[in-house]
């Protein structure tokens, strides 16, 4: 008697969309999940896709690695721009989201932090766009 395969789970099909798919427009993306399904891939950071008008939740914090641009996106609630940002304090980086040759176009991040060289650090701290109107008891 032969076993018959069972079909994949709809979840499983899901997540491998995740790691699959190029492009993502207007949708909500959950990062946490996104990286964790490119691990199980055998891919250690998120590489080539393209993010337009979408919402990136975490918790997450992002290694912003090569050729990985922003675009008019919002990249987080706060009022302080330094409270995104992480600065590497030895060689490598553990427990964080690779994003490589990615995107982002008009997008908004939601509970996300960013690491990096100093440079990028400095660029992000420079031409960061916070949605600090969105926090209770600021102005407009």
């Amino acid at each position: 008697m032969t076993d018959t395969p069972s079909p994949m789970p709809l979840d499983a099909m899901a997540n491998q969309d995740l790691v699959s798919r190029d492009a993502f427009e207007k949708e909500a993306v959950w990062l946490p999940a996104m990286a964790v399904q490119h691990w199980n891939a055998g891919k250690m950071s998120i590489e080539g896709k393209t993010f337009t008008d979408c919402l990136i939740e975490g918790p997450a914090v992002v290694a912003v690695m090569n050729n990985t641009t922003f675009d008019s996106c919002a990249m987080g609630t706060t009022t302080d721009t330094r409270n995104l940002l992480y600065r590497p304090m030895g060689q490598k980086l553990a427990g964080v989201v690779g994003m490589s040759n990615c995107t982002f176009v008009r997008c908004r991040f939601a509970q996300v932090g960013f690491t990096g060289s100093d440079g990028l650090l400095e660029q992000l701290q420079a031409g960061v766009t916070t949605l600090t109107s969105q926090l209770p008891g600021t102005a407009s």
